[in-house]
């Protein structure tokens, strides 16, 4: 028998198991092949560092920790086309959906054949959709297909070196499930993602034309109420003491988490548009005031 004892960390578990568990916390790339291989951590030279930065630090772990079923789209708010839709009705799709990629189906979605990058449909018909007929099949790529249980490390070093930035999740049977783009998982580690669509920083609204707003779902609903003159809280489902953003008045009004392209209707005449939303939260929604609003 063995008397040496094996070499653990202060609190009895082995350090390399948790990045925060070294003394000196490493950097990023290191707690990142960590996430991603598990391989043993070395404590780095001692750096100035406020606490504060290592406060966050371990949602690094969620690469590991989660799960690609906790993070996509599920398939009621996937964005799809048929294979066999026009051109017009493709390019509103991209139009109001906001998106640049689509994923193509045969029937259902069940039965995905590959997806149409934006760029693709530029680069043939211009910007405006036009410069001769559709040909689907010839732009279409390939997808990637996922099961729901692969953890979200894998995925994102999957898409990396496939060079994918969207995948199909598949079922048992082999239907789809839902969606995960490359940007969802990194979002689990350094947090939202605003593209040059979203509102500015520090600015929870932009006014679109007279009667509708392009609105942050954390914009504060007393500050809201004030720019459209209209109280907001006068609803039977809505209680004044529990709501404060306007994505909070939503939820309340919805009773759930609406889905991206729902539309909420409020009792004073105003309706949400959810122009992206994940299943756990709303991020962004467009705000119609009554009549002003020519939809």
């Amino acid at each position: 028998m063995n008397d040496t004892a094996p070499t653990s960390a202060p609190n009895g578990d082995d350090a390399s198991e948790d990045p925060s568990s070294l003394s000196n916390p490493p950097g990023l790339w290191a707690r990142l092949k960590w996430a991603l291989t598990g391989a043993e951590l070395q404590p780095t030279e001692p750096v100035e560092q406020s606490e504060s930065r290592f406060e966050t630090a371990p949602s690094i772990a969620n690469l590991r920790a989660l799960r690609v079923e906790d993070v996509a789209v599920p398939k009621a708010d996937i964005v799809s086309v048929p294979v066999t839709i026009t051109k017009d009705d493709l390019v509103r799709t991209f139009r109001d959906s906001g998106l640049t990629r689509l994923p193509i189906y045969n029937g259902t979605l069940d039965t995905p054949i590959g997806f149409v990058h934006l760029k693709d449909l530029a680069l043939r018909h211009g910007f405006n959709g036009n410069g001769g007929r559709l040909q689907l099949r010839k732009m279409m790529r390939p997808l990637l297909y996922v099961p729901a249980s692969m953890p979200i490390g894998v995925l994102l070093a999957k898409m990396q070196a496939d060079r994918k930035h969207m995948a199909l999740v598949i079922d048992e049977y082999g239907g789809t499930d839902g969606l995960v783009t490359i940007e969802d998982l990194i979002e689990q580690v350094v947090g939202e993602i605003e593209d040059e669509h979203d509102v500015d920083e520090g600015q929870f609204w932009v006014l679109e034309k007279p009667g509708c707003y392009l609105a942050q779902a954390k914009t504060p609903l007393d500050e809201f109420q004030t720019e459209i003159n209209l109280d907001l809280t006068q609803a039977e489902d809505v209680d004044p003491e529990e709501v404060e953003t306007l994505g909070g008045l939503v939820f309340m009004l919805s009773g759930r988490v609406p889905t991206r392209g729902e539309v909420v209707q409020h009792p004073a005449g105003v309706e949400f548009e959810i122009v992206d939303a994940d299943p756990r939260s709303i991020k962004r929604l467009r705000v119609y005031v009554g009549e002003l609003a020519e939809r």
